[in-house]
């Protein structure tokens, strides 16, 4: 029988939970997801009912949610729609503009299908898809400068 020199003990196990539970603790670092979603020349972007401005769908991983999960889930309940194909990985960036502990992973969606109808609740007052050339003037500052670094080949910004 051979034993797999990577496995871990129990013991290296506990110590490695007990410390990331205790670094977590101490550094409380969040981390979510958004998505740029992909129609031509169009994306769908997101009104809350709590922050100003259109932004794209997103939200928090939750515990033992992988990013990728965690995205499909958001989009599908803030704006109806399901991914259909493949989401890429465009990057990570700080989200310092609400916190100094804050990572959004971003997403980007070329094939989107609608599960459902948008309707309006508590969280999202509206989801809607706009021409790259023709963006509400209330986008947010982070959510345009993504827009620019993928359908413009600007610079990433890894600042939210």
């Amino acid at each position: 029988m051979s034993v797999d020199p990577l496995r871990l003990t129990r013991w290296q196990r506990l110590r490695t939970a007990v410390f990331l539970f205790f670094a977590g603790m101490l550094r409380r670092l969040t981390f979510g997801t958004r998505a740029m979603l992909i129609d031509g020349d169009k994306v769908l972007l997101i009104r809350h009912t709590y922050l100003p401005g259109w932004q794209f769908p997103g939200g928090g991983v939750e515990p033992g949610e992988t990013a990728l999960h965690s995205i499909g889930r958001e989009v599908l309940e803030e704006t109806g729609c399901r991914m259909d194909g493949s989401a890429e990985l465009f990057g990570l960036y700080h989200n310092a503009r609400l916190s100094a502990r804050d990572h959004v992973a971003l997403y980007v969606c070329r094939s989107v299908e609608r599960e459902r109808e948008f309707r309006a609740n508590h969280e999202i007052a509206a989801a809607q898809w706009f021409a790259i050339g023709d963006l509400p003037a209330d986008v947010t500052a982070g959510t345009r400068r993504r827009i620019d670094e993928v359908f413009h080949g600007k610079p990433v910004d890894p600042v939210w």
